[in-house]
């Protein structure tokens, strides 16, 4: 057992325009080589197109994007004797917003409209309405949690 005491966690403040620590954590997660002025105006372009898409405020179908994005399970691989078993496993909280973000950002880049801000705005959107590429991803690893249920007693 160690005997190191545990990490502070860093409690970051929030974004420029909205002051919330998710926009934050999804801004730096947008950035590519260090670029955050670039990163932050792709957000905020996304969220002034949402907002002029939907007349209402941007932050809110964000949040909800965000919170119909997040996954309440996976599986992990887990090596047993010659058989690695994928084990289905509680998602921690603060996971849940991770990969929420990081799934709709990899699928607004993959999307085909023309600028990154209109990919972005529009992936928002969709898993806000719980329809898109983010939510079949849940949705997928939802169903392979539980048809692998029968490995649940192999969690660590």
């Amino acid at each position: 057992m160690s005997r190191r005491t545990k990490a502070m966690q860093h409690v970051a403040g929030g974004d420029a325009r909205f002051e919330s620590p998710t926009a934050l954590k999804f801004i730096n997660k947008l950035m590519y080589g260090g670029k955050k002025s670039t990163a932050e105006t792709i957000f905020y372009e996304a969220m002034d197109i949402i907002e002029e898409k939907t007349g209402e405020p941007g932050l809110q179908i964000f949040n909800q994007a965000v919170q119909n994005a997040k996954p309440s399970l996976e599986v992990k691989s887990r090596r047993v004797g010659g058989a690695t078993y994928q084990v289905p496993v509680e998602v921690r909280p603060e996971r849940r917003t991770a990969v929420a973000v990081k799934w709709l950002i990899d699928f607004s880049r993959r999307r085909s409209e023309r600028s990154m801000a209109e990919r972005l705005a529009n992936e928002l959107m969709s898993a806000a309405r719980n329809e898109g590429s983010t939510i079949k991803k849940k949705e997928d690893t939802h169903r392979m949690a539980e048809a692998n249920k029968a490995f649940a007693h192999y969690r660590w």
